[in-house]
């Protein structure tokens, strides 16, 4: 899944959560490869294409890669040399209904958080925010600063440690939200 939350005050202000994240990602390229080359891949050999070559913003140069996988037609393993403009392509649905979960997001954000967002702008946390260029695509559809967390995959975790670390604050937190 892809969550998309304004906090405020130690608290979800606003949320939404959409069923599309890196396994859509990779399930798209494995239909790419199909539909184009009618070359037959797995879910780990999409999952490596995505983090060599994938991305939601062009590349400075753009890269290619070798795909071993089988034909479809003959059943013969077989290779092809796959583009990034093209892995990029294969992921803009998936990346489009990301952007739509973020906008609708910041469009019910009340009016004052909207403006602390405009200073504070937008943190990627997760396995999705390694996806290069993704930061750029969607500062560029929101108009709103955005960067990747300093550790996205352990941010959870850091979150959750210092949750754990201050159980007195949690507990004023959830005894506040159950008045």
């Amino acid at each position: 899944t892809t969550e998309v939350a304004i906090l405020s005050l130690a608290d979800i202000s606003v949320c939404e959560s959409i069923r599309v994240a890196g396994d859509d990602m990779d399930e798209a390229i494995i239909a790419h490869m199909k539909r184009t080359y009618n070359l037959m891949i797995g879910p780990q050999m999409a999952e490596r294409i995505k983090i060599e070559i994938g991305s939601a913003a062009p590349f400075p140069e753009e890269k290619t890669m070798e795909v071993r996988g089988r034909d479809s037609a003959s059943g013969l393993p077989r290779k092809v040399i796959l583009n990034s403009e093209e892995v990029r392509s294969a992921l803009a649905s998936p990346l489009c209904q990301i952007q739509k979960a973020i906008r609708n997001t910041l469009e019910k954000t009340p009016p004052e958080l909207s403006a602390d967002l405009v200073h504070q702008g937008i943190v990627l946390a997760g396995g999705g925010a390694l996806l290069r260029g993704l930061d750029k695509a969607i500062e560029r559809e929101v108009e709103l600063p955005t960067r990747v967390a300093d550790e996205p995959l352990l941010a959870v975790a850091h979150g959750t440690s210092k949750v754990l670390e201050r159980l007195d604050l949690l507990s004023q937190i959830l005894e506040s939200g159950m008045e």
